[in-house]
């Protein structure tokens, strides 16, 4: 990580990332209204993200969730955000930490949102790039973009590795 102050590129993610927080916090104070509905994908390796074993025995790595019909109890704070989702009729309760976010996607307004998640590190790995440093690369999941859906991405404004050696 940085020792810089102005890392540009993790001020713009934090502040990309509010808009994920505001848009849950209406969610959960409002309700969805008319035909919006979100798509979020995050890791489940990291640090804080909790999930029932069989559900991450299912998604070790990704998992995308969908917050549109049934959905209870969304609870969002300052590290993450906690939901009740139904799996094949057992109510599962997850949290999501801020950081383990990797897309939101609100396909009713061709909305979308990527960003980087670092990855975690284990003993048998070897010690995980920061974010910044990574190479972009596809998800391990399928993207829950509609065709045409508008998503930002950061990856313009990163530096290459190759153009640092």
């Amino acid at each position: 990580m940085s020792d810089d102050p102005l890392n540009y590129q993790l001020l713009t993610e934090d502040a990309l990332r509010s808009v994920v927080r505001k848009a849950l916090n209406i969610a959960a104070t409002r309700g969805l209204v008319g035909q919006h509905h979100f798509y979020i994908t995050f890791r489940t390796d990291v640090p804080g993200a909790q999930l029932a074993d069989h559900l991450r025995a299912k998604h070790p790595k990704e998992m995308t969730i969908v917050l549109q019909h049934q959905f209870w109890g969304l609870e969002i704070n300052d590290d993450g955000f906690a939901v009740t989702l139904s799996f094949n009729g057992q109510h599962e309760r997850l949290v999501v930490p801020w950081g383990s976010v990797s897309a939101f996607v609100d396909p009713s307004v061709q909305f979308g949102l990527q960003f980087s998640v670092a990855e975690p590190v284990s003993a048998e790995a070897p010690v995980a790039l920061p974010a910044a440093a990574k190479p972009a690369s596809g998800s391990d999941a399928a993207a829950p973009a509609d065709a045409g859906a508008r998503v930002v991405t950061l990856d313009a404004f990163r530096k290459s590795d190759a153009r640092k050696k």
